[in-house]
């Protein structure tokens, strides 16, 4: 194995610990802060060892067999990966996501740094796991799931990427007002927002929206709502209107329907500002949606590929 021909970029995130850290300047006043409302700071220490101990461990398993780079996940959007890197992410399901959006075909390897604390659904691997899924990887000798991404388009050029869902609305609680054109549909809407899910995305944010939709069907003696469940490579995305409002100028008709891989969504600003969407819960990474502007939301050519044996 040609160690110099292969590359692995391991992504990490900064622990609930280094955040308290960077947040109150030194550790003692962090640990004041958190005893002061009845806490346990103790926890936070355990996971910020825990975490960089597994961390120091993958690295010595990985620099024998590629080189590496390591980098933050606050520097994801700037990254810019080669085509033959292998890519390992090591912390929470969050982690996986945010760093499957940047990526263009690249094998990515979720590892749990603590299966007792975190679950992990994209997490398939432990550190240990990494000695002998790294060489497979490194041979194309492996099992992945494709998970299929989400993709927005602005009228001006820019591109945003999502793994889980979007969000097109206001960065504040005030209304959004925009033009949506679906098929041969058209209406301008006042609502909280536009979620469009992928498949993967279908357990999260949307699930928390038909949550509210079955709630009121039951309130209403509707009887039950069937919610669709996609597979994670499913070529089509689903958009959901939040708390749309009619009025004389605005509908609330067009709320809910399927995006296909043949298909996009439209929609128009009508805010003078304060337009933004984001995708996979990262507002540091948006695209401003204000008045005039055009987006278009469709299946992304790209597919995640997500190692699993």
């Amino acid at each position: 194995m040609n160690r110099g021909m292969n590359k692995v970029v391991l992504i990490k995130r900064r622990t609930r610990y280094e955040e308290l850290k960077r947040r109150y300047n030194t550790v003692e006043q962090a640990k004041f802060y958190i005893e002061h409302l009845g806490a346990d700071f103790s926890e936070y220490e355990k996971e910020d060892k825990t975490y960089n101990e597994v961390l120091e461990f993958a690295r010595n398993l990985i620099r024998p067999k590629a080189r590496l780079q390591e980098i933050d996940r606050e520097y994801l959007p700037n990254m810019i990966f080669g085509a033959n890197d292998i890519v390992i992410a090591i912390g929470q399901d969050g982690l996986v996501a945010n760093t499957m959006k940047y990526l263009d075909g690249q094998p990515l390897i979720g590892v749990n740094p603590e299966p007792s604390r975190w679950d992990g659904v994209l997490l398939p691997f432990e550190a240990g796991d990494i000695e002998k899924m790294l060489p497979k990887v490194i041979n194309g000798n492996f099992d992945e799931k494709k998970i299929t991404m989400g993709k927005v388009e602005s009228k001006d050029g820019q591109v945003l990427y999502a793994v889980n869902d979007f969000f097109v609305g206001v960065s504040n609680h005030t209304s959004a007002r925009y033009t949506i054109r679906y098929r041969e549909q058209t209406e301008n809407q006042s609502s909280s927002g536009i979620i469009v899910s992928t498949g993967f995305g279908m357990t999260g944010w949307h699930k928390s929206v038909m949550a509210e939709f079955k709630g009121l069907a039951r309130a209403f003696n509707l009887g039950s709502i069937p919610e669709p469940v996609y597979d994670w490579g499913s070529k089509e995305l689903t958009f959901q209107v939040r708390e749309p409002y009619p009025s004389s100028f605005t509908q609330a008709d067009l709320v809910y329907g399927q995006v296909h891989s043949n298909e996009k969504l439209t929609l128009t600003s009508n805010m003078s500002e304060n337009g933004v969407i984001f995708s996979d819960g990262i507002l540091d990474d948006a695209i401003e949606f204000n008045a005039g502007m055009e987006i278009k939301i469709g299946v992304a050519e790209r597919v995640g590929r997500l190692v699993t044996a």
